[in-house]
């Protein structure tokens, strides 16, 4: 057996169905399961058709490197969306079967194992995947805490001793969990770093296209590093999906782009994984790439429930709409004593609301600090009704125990 499976901590979902397996929700109440970062919004109907319309490729293996006149679509969206120079389809950009897999794959594209201490630095909290991934190539993970006071990630904080192993840089922008942008000024810096130490930098930018001002869109680490003159995009990559721009988590499909001499040696990983993208997704991809109409759609539903929603929990919790992505962190009340836990099991059990415990997406850092502990991370991804009532119930939830604990202090 790979001696490294020993080494990867249990995955969130199954660590919160542990959590909740004993606790039984209100008999009646529907339960609403806003722990998953899975959007509930209907997937476009176009999207829908050019599966059933394209089946015959079924009977073909499909390339590797994906289909030439998808990866000039994803070229062209790129340029597009993040004011780029044009991007080279055949050197630059890679289909892929959603960011999951190509964020696994790439770390094991990056990392060598056989130097003396493979380092990857990861975001924390953060996406179960990165840390499995560097643990599996035989790699420590450097966790790179949230500052609660200044809601960004301490990059600047990584000592020189541990630069210098560092083999691998993740950066969630929009982030999940927090929502949290990666700023113009943040990215040069890591650039700079990156010269300095030779480490690659994964950029991933799946949440890229869920932010709430038409005329602000998130900044692209790619966008970032043309600005600065870097059109190799050395040691650089960034990768999306269509999984949240267009409701279709299920397609599996998405893309890498940036460095060329990266991606070759990606392309060259996936020929023995069988990662390829077959014709009938590629068909629905490249009609999703080149139609923006659904996904000002979208963005609007989202914007809506932010807006709306927002201020209703504010009444009980300090919680404000995320600079992008479709999520809240929030810290629970001082009264839980920071058992984000015990407040997850609780809320089950009075409203049947699911959420997740910060903890399940963070580690202790060097420091001695669990930066999620204490917080929990709500998915506002149902249509919004669904997300009204589950909201409505929560702070039905928290208006009561606010009650009890004033009736407590006054009776001690």
């Amino acid at each position: 057996m790979n001696p490294y499976l020993a080494d990867l901590n249990e995955f969130t979902f199954t660590r919160l169905a542990r959590l909740l397996a004993d606790v039984v929700p209100p008999a009646g109440v529907k339960p609403i399961n806003l722990s998953i970062g899975e959007p509930k919004h209907p997937t476009p109907e176009f999207i829908r058709q050019a599966i059933g319309q394209n089946t015959a490729s079924l009977a073909q293996y499909p390339p590797t490197k994906g289909s030439p006149v998808l990866r000039q679509v994803m070229a062209d969206w790129l340029k597009r969306r993040f004011h780029l120079p044009a991007l080279n389809p055949e050197t630059q950009i890679l289909p892929v079967l959603g960011s999951k897999e190509a964020l696994f794959s790439f770390t094991h594209t990056v990392v060598n194992p056989r130097a003396a201490r493979p380092t990857v630095l990861v975001p924390n909290p953060f996406y179960m995947v990165y840390e499995g991934a560097t643990l599996l190539c035989g790699a420590r993970p450097h966790y790179v805490s949230l500052d609660a006071a200044t809601g960004e990630y301490a990059w600047d904080r990584v000592p020189d001793s541990v630069w210098r192993d560092v083999q691998l840089v993740l950066v969630c922008s929009p982030d999940n969990p927090t929502g949290h942008l990666t700023s113009r000024e943040r990215w040069r810096w890591l650039f700079e770093q990156s010269d300095r130490y030779g480490f690659v930098i994964l950029a991933d930018e799946c949440y890229s296209e869920i932010y709430f001002d038409e005329g602000q869109p998130p900044v692209g680490a790619l966008q970032v590093a043309a600005e600065c003159g870097r059109t190799d995009f050395r040691r650089l990559v960034s990768m999306g999906s269509l999984s949240k721009r267009s409701n279709a988590p299920g397609l599996r499909s998405g893309y890498v782009a940036g460095d060329a001499e990266l991606i070759a040696r990606f392309l060259h990983l996936r020929s023995f994984n069988g990662s390829a993208m077959s014709g009938t997704v590629t068909a629905a991809s490249i009609l999703a790439w080149q139609d923006e109409a659904h996904v000002v759609s979208n963005r609007a539903a989202y914007a809506k429930k932010f807006r709306e929603l927002t201020p209703l929990l504010a009444r009980h919790l300090d919680v404000r709409v995320p600079d992008a992505a479709f999520y809240w962190w929030v810290p629970i009340p001082a009264t839980f004593a920071g058992d984000d836990e015990r407040f997850t099991r609780e809320l089950f059990a009075a409203t049947g609301i699911t959420v997740i415990p910060g903890t399940y997406l963070s580690r202790t850092d060097a420091l001695g600090v669990t930066p999620g502990r204490g917080y929990i991370r709500i998915a506002l991804v149902s249509e919004y009704d669904e997300c009204r009532e589950a909201v409505e119930r929560i702070c039905d939830f928290l208006a009561t125990r606010e009650r009890t604990v004033t009736s407590e202090a006054c009776v001690a």
